[in-house]
């Protein structure tokens, strides 16, 4: 396959930059794929389409403030730096972005506050630089202190400080992600509570969100991708209620990769590193189900989304959606792919 089959036409107008004052105040297009039909839903309906016997799984990751401003130490001119993930056990150590990155140099000293420094201690391979950090007090604290929520580059602004608590859902509780897993931000503690009344059982796994779901993929040959790898658990608890389920509905690409990572070791490994790349003619394991939001053309999360409904009815359906009205991307509508 090729990656131009994952094709669509989306005006820039239909990028939402601002998410709604209402978090399940979001449209959700419905796909039937047996059926092969779609209907246009509220997301305040999703609990009328769980039943006893579903396990809703929902991914906790919590994002981190990532972007961090400042400046080198002895200079006053601007430093950006963007957390893309640890690398040490104490969490102190990170692989990051850096700019200017011609005059960041290895052993060079940042200072983002009077909390919050740090030393370059190495280079990746591509460019990024591993940065260690000291921290007055508590490093997560620090962070939240100084850092700025890492909005995607199709929002074409700041972030505020209502950022910090929308780009984030409502039962995130594991800091690690430089971006929210956004199907679960249409959320609010009511529709959980009526997605339990509705019978169906809820479990966290963790997958840590990082920056390779926004980098475009690097081959036009689909079965050649690889994807960055990212950081899941899954406690023994949880693990136990999707496989028990008769029916499991993921919430977001990242809940479906977490699950179909663990179902694919027979369920041995609860926790690691998954680069698992879902592509057209891949046989779902465990996820009967997902909810998920729109995505930009040619990305792996669109081409997961193909994988799971079905290539020529997903994308006719996001055609519909287009033509709808619907808002795409981080902060827009949702879909329910049944």
């Amino acid at each position: 396959m090729n990656l131009d089959e994952f094709q669509y036409d989306l005006p820039e107008d239909r990028i939402a930059q601002q998410p709604l004052e209402d978090r399940a105040a979001s449209r959700m297009l419905v796909v039937h794929r047996r059926e092969g039909r779609w209907e246009d839903r509220a997301f305040r309906d999703l609990p009328q389409f769980l039943h006893p016997g579903d396990c809703l799984v929902l991914n906790d990751s919590k994002v981190l403030p990532a972007r961090l401003f400042g400046h080198r130490e002895g200079f006053t001119g601007h430093v950006e730096v963007l957390l893309v993930s640890p690398r040490s056990d104490d969490h102190l150590t990170w692989l990051a972005l850096a700019r200017p990155g011609r005059k960041l140099r290895t052993r060079e000293h940042l200072v983002f506050s009077e909390k919050l420094r740090a030393e370059i201690i190495g280079r990746d391979q591509f460019g990024e630089r591993l940065i260690r950090f000291t921290s007055q007090g508590d490093f997560y604290e620090a962070i939240a202190e100084a850092g700025h929520m890492p909005l995607p580059p199709y929002i074409h602004r700041s972030d505020t400080a209502a950022d910090h608590t929308r780009y984030q859902t409502v039962y995130a509780r594991e800091p690690g992600s430089v971006a929210a897993p956004t199907a679960g931000l249409h959320f609010t503690p009511e529709v959980l509570s009526q997605c339990e009344a509705a019978g169906a059982v809820i479990a966290r796994v963790t997958l840590h969100v990082g920056l390779g779901t926004f980098q475009p993929l690097h081959t036009r040959v689909i079965e050649e991708v690889k994807l960055h790898k990212e950081r899941y658990s899954i406690k023994r608890e949880a693990a136990a209620r999707i496989q028990a389920a008769k029916r499991v509905l993921a919430v977001g690409t990242t809940s479906v990769r977490t699950v179909e990572t663990a179902a694919a070791q027979d369920w041995t490994r609860l926790e690691g590193e998954t680069g698992l790349f879902l592509y057209p003619g891949y046989q779902f394991r465990r996820v009967n189900a997902m909810v998920t939001n729109f995505h930009l053309p040619q990305s792996s999360l669109l081409v997961l989304v193909c994988a799971f409904g079905g290539k020529e009815l997903i994308l006719e359906a996001y055609r519909h959606a287009v033509g709808s009205g619907y808002r795409f991307y981080s902060y827009g509508d949702a879909m329910l792919i049944v």
